[in-house]
């Protein structure tokens, strides 16, 4: 069976998570309905990321077989005309070799955080966004954000329902920028790593957020990171603002069809 890598977007809020439940609608869920419209043999797809409910993608990675060869820009033409109205879109299909996986041939994962820093609700924005309404400080967040760069035992700034067998990961990058938007600045979290702990970003952004805040010294953080206790993690902050935006493969199936 001909094997595809699908690159998705999708908004979060109506949704579950990625992950297929028997209650709630799941991002996994669209998809594997609109793929079974096409072919009714599709069984269960793999994705290179769990997003928790809320979560957006801008570069979500799933593999799927099919039945029979699709020309890969067909495929993702039908996937989108089935997938409306929900606000999932295939952005890209590709021919993937029989053993590759979305999930385990991935080499890193990047997730992107937006933070909204003005008095003022945000509009346009609402829901893609944490809003915060005091003003916050760069350079220290910045500061407290080298602290957790490398490997670590991430116990603090993982979740207690966390399934990963280990706490230590190695983070490769954890960027903050300031972008002045009308009447406000968006702060962005640009974090990069093989794999995560479940609520690890969001642990880090709402514990970065107190430190912009003045709540908390860049040194608290490192403190924080060295307890390997997680009462010692910074408010955990709301998944609107988070997006898995991009997924690096030593052998891209998107990049070789580009070829």
């Amino acid at each position: 069976m001909p094997r595809y890598a699908l690159k998705i977007e999708y908004h979060g809020a109506p949704f579950s998570g990625w992950q297929r439940q028997n209650e709630h609608p799941s991002v996994q869920q669209t998809v594997e309905e609109a793929l079974r419209r096409l072919d009714p043999s599709v069984g269960t797809i793999a994705a290179a990321g769990r997003t928790d409910a809320g979560v957006h993608a801008t570069g979500q990675v799933a593999h799927c077989d099919m039945a029979r060869d699709w020309d890969p820009f067909r495929l993702a033409e039908a996937l989108n005309y089935h997938l409306k109205p929900a606000p999932v879109a295939i952005l890209e299909a590709a021919r993937a070799p029989d053993d590759w996986h979305a999930r385990f041939s991935a080499r890193e994962r990047r997730y992107i955080f937006r933070l909204l820093s003005r008095r003022a609700q945000p509009t346009h924005e609402a829901g893609l966004v944490w809003h915060v309404r005091q003003a916050l400080e760069l350079e220290p967040m910045q500061q407290a954000a080298r602290h957790l760069v490398g490997n670590h035992d991430f116990t603090t700034f993982r979740s207690s329902i966390c399934q990963a067998e280990s706490p230590v990961k190695t983070l490769d990058r954890l960027d903050v920028t300031a972008h002045e938007v009308p009447n406000g600045t968006e702060f962005r979290f640009d974090v990069r790593a093989r794999s995560f702990l479940h609520n690890q970003v969001r642990s880090f952004v709402g514990t970065l957020e107190r430190v912009g805040a003045g709540g908390w010294t860049p040194e608290r953080v490192a403190e924080a990171l060295a307890a390997k206790d997680r009462a010692a993690c910074g408010p955990v902050s709301p998944p609107q603002g988070l997006y898995l935006s991009h997924v690096r493969y030593p052998d891209d199936p998107f990049a070789a069809q580009a070829e």
